[in-house]
């Protein structure tokens, strides 16, 4: 058995428990909505200053993909953290850990199976939104391929995570601790904005030290950073808006970051007793 086995596995599973077919339900809801919502308001506006147009269209399309990104945290969370210790809790892992199959392996499949579900899920909801844009409000952002792989690398990043809670800690608790964890990072990631502004170091600090724990939102703040038009990083007003944007070095800390997750998830998961 193979790491692609255990990948097609992970697949099934999903679809035995409808997780594919409840996505793409609310994901084409979403998705209609903003389009909805969008039309309407794209229909309404009237722009009297130069500038504002492309300003209120890429307002309007990042808080979409703001959306998207929080569902895809939603959904990297949920879809995996019992794919490792619910299957220990019920016992269901044994059916493949007594095989002749190195441990590995199953870290490595499971968490290529829901890799690709994810990278399916942020691409095909990315893109959707963008098209709604780019139809009714004739508006495409900069650099929207890196902003969506960014978007992607943070999914990865909780992805890793989960899978290493659930190779050490039961279904509940791992939940809680990866959820907590995002949470810190977001209000971490609102502190180090808020430093640059009243310039406290101390704040700074505290913001940076957290996103080398867990660097979910710093992708994120990159990707809208990367996502709007030059002018508007330069006046760096706006919800999205920010006055630090992390640095390539972030995003490469990012990657090593999963590869060191999943390392340790490998190596408590082949400690532990099944």
């Amino acid at each position: 058995m193979s790491v692609g086995t255990i990948t097609l596995l992970t697949f099934h599973e999903a679809r035995r428990r409808r997780l594919v077919l409840a996505v793409a339900i609310m994901g084409a809801v979403f998705l209609a909505l903003f389009g909805i919502g969008f039309y309407f308001v794209n229909r309404n506006a009237k722009f009297s200053i130069v500038g504002e147009r492309p300003e209120v269209m890429n307002f309007f399309l990042l808080t979409g993909l703001y959306g998207v990104n929080f569902l895809t945290v939603m959904l990297t969370v949920l879809a995996s953290v019992d794919s490792i210790a619910g299957e220990i809790g019920s016992g269901t892992i044994q059916t493949i850990a007594s095989k002749p199959l190195p441990r590995w392996k199953i870290v490595a499949g499971k968490w290529t199976g829901l890799a690709v579900m994810l990278f399916i899920f942020v691409v095909v909801m990315s893109a959707g939104m963008m098209l709604i844009v780019r139809l009714l409000g004739h508006y495409v952002p900069p650099h929207p391929v890196e902003g969506v792989l960014l978007m992607f690398l943070e999914g990865l990043v909780l992805l890793s995570l989960s899978i290493l809670g659930g190779s050490r800690v039961s279904t509940l608790a791992n939940g809680v601790v990866v959820f907590m964890l995002y949470g810190l990072a977001f209000v971490a990631g609102w502190l180090e904005q808020a430093a640059s502004f009243v310039h406290n170091q101390t704040l700074s600090n505290i913001g940076i030290l957290v996103s080398l724990v867990i660097p979910s939102e710093s992708l994120w703040r990159r990707a809208a950073y990367l996502m709007q038009p030059p002018f508007l990083r330069q006046l760096g007003v706006g919800p999205f808006a920010t006055a630090t944007a992390p640095s390539v070095v972030m995003v490469v800390y990012a990657g090593l970051y999963c590869l060191a997750a999943l390392a340790l998830a490998v190596r408590l998961f082949n400690r532990r007793d099944l």
